[in-house]
């Protein structure tokens, strides 16, 4: 029907990843986020149904990218040739430099960027972006206007983390007169109404407590692309008289940041050297890549000099390394942090993880927080939102919606319904 602005929600109303929105108006399409669903295999899972993907009618506009986190990307690959992606510019830049590095990476090649606050049209549609607080760096969401009808889509928010002060400045002048907030919910069934998580700054004192008591390498398995998180771990070693090692994918991304304020191996950072692990070295070959590492001459740390760097060094690593740091004798000593999703350390390679660790007498413990806002934070969202229907997405726990926020509508997945 056209004259009306039409939502559905094609995955999200009852699960946490694989996010995916259609908005249609008067013949016209957008899609917010084509995500992977947690646990599957991009091989195995079809695209929702939404038949202007593959149609030639040309109804589909565009796709809106709200940040660069798999469960609301990894469709995207299959997306036809022709249709743009329109995303974060340092979303595109972080994407292009982790491709090569990661099973499945990916960058579009229709990519058309967009900036803070500014916004684009395309066709009937007006879209807004608002930079939030997010584990994923360069995150938004969308202030979506069309036929007189204002959506906000939340995108993944938290008001805990190093850009908390975006979350506080949304909530000072939020967009008005909003229609439909369709508002995440990953921690409902997480945390009670009264817990809180905590913050980065509050991670970074728990990074320097073990730190300072630790007398060999510290290691911190953390994502990369969790720029927050690396932020906290260079600051904690800069405070406890450390040098931060980080291997070519993490220095490759750290630098796709192209901000200043993020540590990275250039000459502005002196106290951040790059390590590059053997796999890693063959792997940079076999992708005729090898010669990115160039860039990073005079900050290197070769295998043969890291026991005697390791006193002084706090590395981002990931499990698979802990065999080159044993056979560098680097491990006298040493600690490891989980500084991620704790549900990984009960899979397989987590589990092995642990062993290893055990076995090699490497102290271990969790320092984590959520990339996602608290109970607490989405009631500020939402009672600064006002919106005359809120439906819950991008949660497991829909039916916790009513009892927190006012005026909840909650629907399912590929159901069709008006702003």
């Amino acid at each position: 029907m056209t004259g009306k602005l039409q939502i559905c929600i094609h995955r999200g109303t009852r699960e946490i990843g694989g996010s995916c929105v259609e908005l249609e108006y008067d013949g016209k399409r957008i899609v917010v986020d084509l995500g992977l669903p947690l646990n599957a295999e991009l091989e195995a899972t079809e695209l929702p149904h939404i038949p202007a993907i593959h149609s030639a009618d040309g109804s589909l506009l565009g796709v809106l990218l709200s940040h660069g986190h798999r469960d609301h990307w990894g469709l995207l690959p299959k997306l036809p040739a022709g249709i743009n992606v329109h995303l974060g510019r340092k979303t595109l830049a972080i994407m292009a430099a982790a491709a090569p590095f990661i099973p499945g990476g990916y960058a579009p090649d229709y990519a058309v960027v967009y900036e803070d606050q500014e916004a684009f049209e395309l066709g009937p549609f007006r879209i807004t972006p608002h930079l939030m607080d997010h584990s994923g760096f360069d995150a938004y969401g969308f202030l979506i206007e069309a036929g007189g009808r204002r959506i906000y889509y939340s995108g993944d928010i938290r008001g805990h983390g190093r850009k908390a002060a975006l979350f506080e400045r949304f909530l000072v002048s939020p967009p008005a007169d909003i229609d439909v907030l369709l508002m995440e919910g990953s921690s409902l069934g997480r945390l009670s109404t009264a817990q809180r998580f905590q913050t980065e700054s509050e991670i970074e004192e728990r990074l320097i407590e073990t730190i300072r008591r630790t007398a060999g390498i510290v290691l911190v398995a953390c994502s990369a692309q969790n720029i927050d998180r690396v932020v906290s771990v260079y600051r904690a070693a800069k405070r406890s008289g450390r040098q931060m090692l980080v291997d070519a994918y993490a220095a490759e991304v750290l630098k796709a940041t192209d901000t200043k304020s993020i540590p990275k191996p250039t000459d502005e950072w002196p106290d951040v050297k790059v390590y590059i692990p053997q796999a890693q070295r063959r792997f940079l070959k076999e992708k005729n890549i090898a010669a990115l590492v160039d860039a990073y001459k005079g900050r290197r740390v070769f295998p043969e000099a890291l026991s005697e760097e390791a006193a002084k060094s706090v590395m981002l690593m990931r499990p698979w390394m802990l065999r080159d740091l044993a056979q560098a004798r680097a491990l006298m000593g040493a600690s490891a942090i989980w500084s991620q999703w704790d549900g990984y350390l009960k899979e397989g390679g987590g589990i092995k993880f642990q062993d290893a660790c055990r076995a090699a007498s490497v102290g271990f413990e969790i320092i984590h927080t959520s990339g996602h806002a608290d109970p607490h934070d989405l009631q500020r969202f939402a009672e600064a939102m006002r919106a005359k229907k809120l439906v819950p997405i991008h949660t497991f726990q829909p039916d916790q919606f009513e009892g927190l926020f006012a005026n909840v509508a909650r629907v399912i997945d590929g159901e069709w319904f008006y702003a």
